[in-house]
């Protein structure tokens, strides 16, 4: 049987679309022929297929009902005859598609697709080939052109998209990701909140220097201004949070702005943006879109030391008995050349809390981390130093570095240097050279004192007070100190940690000692609270899941982004979780104490994480003696995809 067509166009592409018993008589419904959306009509004993959009102002017609023998419009009330899409009373008239039933199954033959080459395809093309791989975003209503560029470029194997549920996460993902790698992630967004909800982990990743692209929807350009739906100022939103940021338009050079976007967030560290109106989205790219890289459009960054300075730097150097190295998120890339340049000066590395990790405390010149998350051993030997090495790091007033010691400061920004108060020698230059051309240029013997035994001793006697606190309880949950001394046990050497804001991260920088290559981030400058489980997320696209990930959270923190764990769960991502749960926001409990405040409005009200975690497909493990503590990070680590181990902590232990 054929209705409303011919089965004998060759040209047609036919689908099947529903049984005839699926829709009754006098109703219509949306189906999808292909990539056509359809309305489907059953009515009076007859089938027809009518474009979904209607005429009039591209209404649903598919949503709409039959009122007196008409099809309405949802949108607007203009109706239409149900069978051949004519419009009594107006020129409208809606397409109809030729339609088949076939054994009780209805067909509706349309023209092949023909995929017309748009200026978002060329733009993607390009920023694949300036090597971002990794898109976490959103797709939604004023990005679907650009998303769907981004569809064609995942399913040619060019880069993985993650679909995240908040688009906040999909910032601190990517600003991890760029901590981790030092190369840019996208993330891509709709226009007004979904835009809005990125600029939480875009400051992140600019104040910690980590490169990002955000690519954000935005409304047509001909209803910008008047206040239309979801209309936001992106350009004066983002103006302060991106280095870099621009709007596309129709004539706009659209290969060279996306190779501009990428090329600033690269060189500046920053973040870069792009603001794309739903209409130019689905441009034809045309001639001269061709895509475009990197190459003849990057120069080296590795920055030589002025030699004047260099020479004065070398000069104390050598003079110097108990030289201290200070490094800092800065020399995340060039630690080789630094442990190199300690070694010959005998010099114990003390690194910021942002830092932690980037010198295992395996290292018998690693003192640990110094200031208000940090260990006594660091501070006892930054206050016995007589020169300090300041090496890609601040002087946050977190990380409390001396200022009456004399300082060589080094770092590639030459804003940063002496930027709180004078050094004796501000260096700029890129770390690594700085550290080579020393290493080069010192004498094999310098007459340093042995600080490597004093190193030795103070670890001693920390972690003989460090074992002590594992002993305490109070009857009221798990210590802090015990917790991360079973993670100490457990996670593997060569694993990335991600971690939150709160109690449980001074914990983690006093208590945990770092192995092998582990690597660990943080929101360092921000101190954004819920940047732990999407930053775990960034860690697994960064490495290709090939690295063990580990995020260690509060219940507070986690609970701002804890649909997150479904991301994890459909991408299948191997991340194990430790929370600790103390049922309340305990940093800010502390701080009011500490302010002589009330106590007041830090209490949390929480679920059993552990069995949320199994609702949601992870597996969930909930801890509540110390003795178990080994065994369920263990049985967390072995499990394949994403596992919780949720430990009910004391909040006074910390």
């Amino acid at each position: 049987m054929s209705e409303n067509g011919a089965s004998g166009n060759g040209n047609l592409e036919w689908h099947r679309v529903l049984e005839e018993a699926e829709l009754p008589e006098g109703r219509v419904t949306t189906v999808a022929a292909g990539h056509k959306s359809v309305a489907l009509v059953h009515y009076d004993g007859q089938f027809s297929a009518l474009d979904n959009h209607c005429p009039h102002q591209g209404g649903p017609l598919g949503e709409g009902s039959i009122e007196n023998g008409l099809l309405r419009c949802p949108w607007h009330g203009y109706d239409y005859c149900p069978l051949d899409g004519k419009s009594p009373g107006f020129d409208d008239e809606a397409i109809t598609y030729p339609l088949e039933i076939r054994d009780g199954e209805i067909f509706i033959g349309v023209e092949p697709d023909t995929h017309v080459r748009t200026v978002t395809d060329a733009m993607a093309e390009t920023m694949v080939n300036w090597g971002i791989k990794h898109v976490f975003g959103m797709v939604g209503h004023s990005n679907l052109g650009l998303a769907d560029a981004l569809r064609r470029q995942e399913e040619a194997g060019n880069l993985t998209y993650i679909g995240i549920r908040h688009e906040g996460a999909a910032a601190f993902a990517a600003s991890a990701y760029g901590k981790l790698t030092g190369k840019p992630a996208a993330c891509l967004t709709i226009a007004g909140p979904g835009a809005t909800n990125l600029l939480t982990g875009l400051w992140d990743a600019k104040v910690d220097r980590a490169p990002v692209v955000a690519l954000t929807g935005q409304v047509d350009t001909q209803v910008l201004g008047p206040g239309a739906f979801q209309e936001v100022d992106l350009s004066g939103a983002f103006g302060t949070v991106a280095a870099w940021s621009q709007p596309v338009f129709r004539d706009s050079k659209h290969v060279e702005l996306m190779n501009l976007a990428c090329k600033n967030a690269i060189l500046k560290r920053d973040v870069s943006h792009l603001i794309f109106p739903d209409e130019v989205q689905t441009l034809p790219a045309g001639e001269g879109q061709d895509a475009e890289g990197p190459e003849g459009r990057l120069t080296p960054t590795e920055i030589s030391p002025p030699p004047e300075q260099m020479s004065q730097a070398l000069e104390l150097m050598k003079k110097a008995k108990r030289p201290v190295m200070i490094v800092g998120h800065g020399a995340r890339f060039h630690m080789d050349e630094v442990t190199r340049l300690a070694e010959r000066l005998g010099a114990p590395v003390i690194t910021t809390f942002k830092a932690k990790g980037q010198i295992s405390d395996d290292h018998p010149l690693s003192a640990g981390v110094l200031g208000r998350s940090g260990t006594p051993v660091a501070s006892w030997f930054m206050n016995e130093a007589d020169l300090l090495l300041v090496l890609g790091a601040s002087f946050s007033n977190h990380t409390g570095i001396y200022p009456g010691h004399p300082i060589i400061q080094v770092d590639f920004d030459p804003m940063q240097l002496g930027k709180f108060h004078k050094v004796k020698v501000p260096v700029w230059s890129e770390i690594g050279v700085f550290t080579q051309d020393a290493c080069a240029q010192l004498p094999e013997q310098l007459k340093t004192e042995d600080q490597a035994a004093q190193l030795a001793e103070r670890w001693a006697i920390w972690r003989a007070e460090k074992a002590s606190r594992e002993e305490d309880d109070r009857d009221n949950g798990v210590n802090s100190a015990s917790v991360f001394a079973a993670m100490r046990r457990q996670v593997p050497d060569d694993a990335v940690i991600a971690v939150d804001v709160g109690n449980h991260a001074y914990s983690f920088g006093r208590y945990f000692e770092t192995s092998g290559t582990q690597r660990v981030l943080m929101s360092g400058y921000l101190g954004s609270i819920g940047f732990g489980y999407p930053a775990a997320m960034g860690a697994w696209a960064a490495t290709d899941g090939k690295r063990p990930i580990v995020a260690v959270t509060g219940d507070g923190g986690f609970a701002q982004y804890m649909a997150e764990l479904t991301t994890a769960v459909k991408h299948k991502m191997n991340i194990t979780h430790v929370m600790l749960n103390n049922g309340q926001l305990g940093k800010i409990t502390k701080e009011q104490r500490a302010g002589e405040w009330d106590v007041w409005q830090t209490s949390l009200h929480n679920p059993d994480f552990s069995e949320y975690a199994r609702i949601c497909g992870a597996h969930g493990i909930r801890v509540t003696d110390r003795a178990d503590l080994d065994d369920a990070i263990a049985e967390a680590l072995a499990y394949d995809g994403p596992a919780m181990v949720e430990v009910m902590t004391d909040p006074e232990l910390v």
